[in-house]
This record gives C-alpha cells, sequence and structure tokens, in this order.
C-alpha cells in the first residue's frame, strides 16, 4: 500500500526549463547585446548544468564552486570574457533566473486532488534548502508539500544513491514499498528508487524517449491520480531481507 508521494521539483513541479531560458538569454544579452549565439544559450546552460553538477554531488567541489565552473565555461563557449567576480555575475544571472519562477499548470490541480487521498505528500530533490523551498513559496506549493527532503536533510546523500531512498522513507518513518516517487530524470526518479523496493514513476513532459520495459511513464501529473488508484489495488510486493 502507497502511504506517500514525493515529488522531484525542477522539471516536475517547477518549470526549471522555462525560467533558465529566460535567465540565460536575458543574461547574455545584458553584457553582449545582440550576440550571435543568442538563442542557443539556452540549451548550453542546461548542458552545463548537468556537467558540472555531478561535482558538487561527488563532494569535489561546493555549490558555489559548482556554479563558478559553470559561468566559466558559458562565457567561454560564447567567447565571452569571463568576469572578473564569477559570484557577482551569477547574482546577475539568478536575478532573471527568479523573475522567471512558475509551475507547470497540472501540478496545483493534482496535488489538490491528491491532498484528499489522506497521503503524505513532500519534495524530494538534489537541490539546495534555502533555494527549492523558496522556489516552492512562490509557486504556491509549500504550504501544501510536507516534508521537503534535499541532502542536507538526508545525510548528505543525493538521488540516485540508494542511501537517498531509504533515508527519504525513513524520514517519513515508512518501508521504501510505501513511497512512489515522481520526477523527470529517468534515472534518479524511476529507476534509482525500485532498487531500494521505491515506486518509482518517470514523468516525462517533453515525450523525450520510450520508456524501458520496467519502468512506468506518465507525460503529465494529470496521469498520476488514476496511475496512483492503479497501483494501489496491486498486491503488495516488498523488497526481500536480501535485497
Amino acid at each position: 500500500m502507497i502511504r506517500a508521494i514525493l515529488f522531484d521539483l525542477d522539471e516536475t513541479l517547477f518549470d526549471h526549463r522555462r525560467a533558465v531560458a529566460y535567465a540565460a538569454t536575458c543574461w547574455t544579452e545584458s553584457v553582449s547585446p545582440g550576440h550571435q549565439l543568442l538563442m542557443e544559450t539556452p540549451a548550453l546552460w542546461l548542458d552545463l548544468e548537468h556537467k558540472h553538477l555531478p561535482a558538487w554531488h561527488a563532494g569535489e567541489c561546493s555549490f558555489a564552486e559548482q556554479r563558478r565552473r559553470r559561468l566559466r565555461e558559458f562565457c567561454g563557449r560564447l567567447g565571452l570574457p569571463s568576469p572578473g567576480d564569477l559570484d557577482a555575475a551569477y547574482a546577475g544571472f539568478l536575478v532573471h533566473y527568479e523573475d522567471a519562477w512558475a509551475a507547470f499548470p497540472d501540478a496545483a490541480e493534482v496535488i489538490d486532488v491528491l491532498g484528499g487521498t489522506g497521503l503524505i505528500l513532500g519534495v524530494l530533490t538534489n537541490g539546495v534548502p534555502v533555494q527549492q523551498e523558496a522556489k516552492l513559496r512562490r509557486i504556491g506549493l509549500m504550504d501544501r508539500l510536507e516534508p521537503v527532503l534535499t541532502p542536507d536533510s538526508l545525510g548528505g546523500n543525493f538521488k540516485p544513491a540508494p542511501e537517498c531512498y531509504l533515508a527519504a522513507a525513513a524520514k517519513l518513518g515508512l518501508r521504501p514499498d510505501e513511497v512512489l516517487l515522481v520526477g523527470d530524470n529517468l534515472m534518479l526518479d524511476a529507476v534509482g528508487p525500485t532498487k531500494v523496493g521505491m515506486h518509482g514513476v518517470w514523468l516525462d513532459r517533453y515525450r523525450s524517449e520510450p520508456a524501458p520495459e520496467s519502468v512506468i511513464k506518465i507525460t503529465t501529473l494529470c496521469e498520476l491520480p488514476d496511475l496512483l488508484s492503479a497501483l494501489q489495488r496491486q498486491p503488495a510486493n516488498r523488497p526481500s531481507e536480501a535485497a
């Protein structure tokens, strides 16, 4: 029986891609008006997120340092001089990023529906708590989702480390098989949790690719209530002690 649903935040409830597109474009235009690669900056920024965030997750650098590395390479790839004060320059990017914060249209609607089911509804994100909680407050979901779990509260463990999912379930006072995780990242939110007996659902908003045979995929959160009902009707399948 599923007793809790944990949602990833960025690209699941919060439209990170849209905010990045706005911020990368505005910031580049502010330092290099009319830059010939302006339209390519959103995709470049997202690529560099994927490249540099793992170093922070692995403990190889601080959160602030991975931001510096990202901005330095972003400028280099665009042929722009690296800012003398990378932290101040990044703060300028954040102003634009925060101006574009918004929830996906289906987020509040589905959370309202699920809020009447008696389930625990929370968040499991690899982000830092200050920023992620600020996003939830801005998009009006902070009071509807509790707890908000981040690596800071999970022993420094990031998805997809098994310890992250196990610690998350323990924080809820539940077994892993009583928790369902929904998120946009195939490995972090769908494949990873199933390895410890947690339920995982891949939210593929952009219909990027077919789901592996063992993975449950939805393309909108509006599919989640019916999926939950179907899962609740299935017989319990607890992980073995050896697992």
